[in-house]
């Protein structure tokens, strides 16, 4: 069975089940993709199946939008919250990242777990390793640094954020492009309404979540 491209431009698993979702367009569209005279076979049909499939695919990636797979309840933080708050709070919820609001719930900046580890000097390589590395090799905690920090120094701005409307496969997109792992969702007044996780583009059920 032929592998399928994930939304994060990974490959994992196979080809989901395309029959609930194909229509007779995708498969029309794939055998035009295909050159020559189409004398069908079994290995003729497999293979316009994983081009329809593809097409498929695409489609419902342009279908699915923000609003229909972003988490609604999103624990997000004040820019003045102490740094050791913030990762008190992500640590409660076991989260990798928060955006951080004003009082009227407009976006100013997201905070992950990389903007602590940059911060704890894990530079080269921001992940936990590199954190576990630097503490077993140099004086002090590096982490001290961070004591006096608020949630509006340690944030990265400008977020990068999405409106409710915006398709599912640009999200991916802006995943894969801008190496994040999710984006504040915006109604159209440009408060915050929601969050979408590059886990929660997985679990489209026509990506085999």
């Amino acid at each position: 069975m032929e592998e399928r491209p994930r939304a994060n431009g990974e490959i994992s698993g196979e080809y989901p089940s395309c029959e609930i979702f194909m229509r007779d367009e995708d498969v029309m569209e794939a055998m035009r993709e295909i050159p020559g005279y189409l004398d069908i076979t079994p290995s003729d049909f497999q293979e316009v199946y994983k081009h329809a499939c593809r097409h498929a695919i695409k489609r419902m990636m342009h279908a699915v939008k923000a609003r229909d797979i972003m988490t609604r309840q999103v624990l997000a933080v004040a820019p003045d919250l102490p740094a050791a708050e913030v990762a008190r709070a992500m640590a409660s919820k076991g989260i990798s990242g928060v955006p951080v609001v004003d009082e009227r719930k407009d976006v100013l900046g997201v905070i992950s777990e990389k903007d602590f580890f940059r911060l704890m000097g894990a530079t080269e390589f921001p992940n936990f390793m590199a954190v576990v590395a630097r503490c077993l090799t140099e004086k002090g905690c590096v982490a001290f640094p961070l004591r006096e920090k608020k949630a509006k120094d340690i944030m990265s701005c400008p977020a990068i954020t999405v409106g409710e409307e915006t398709p599912a496969v640009e999200i991916a997109r802006a995943f894969k492009q801008r190496k994040i792992n999710r984006v504040p969702v915006l109604d159209k007044d440009g408060h915050l309404v929601g969050i979408v996780s590059r886990a929660d583009i997985l679990k489209l059920p026509f990506l085999g979540g």
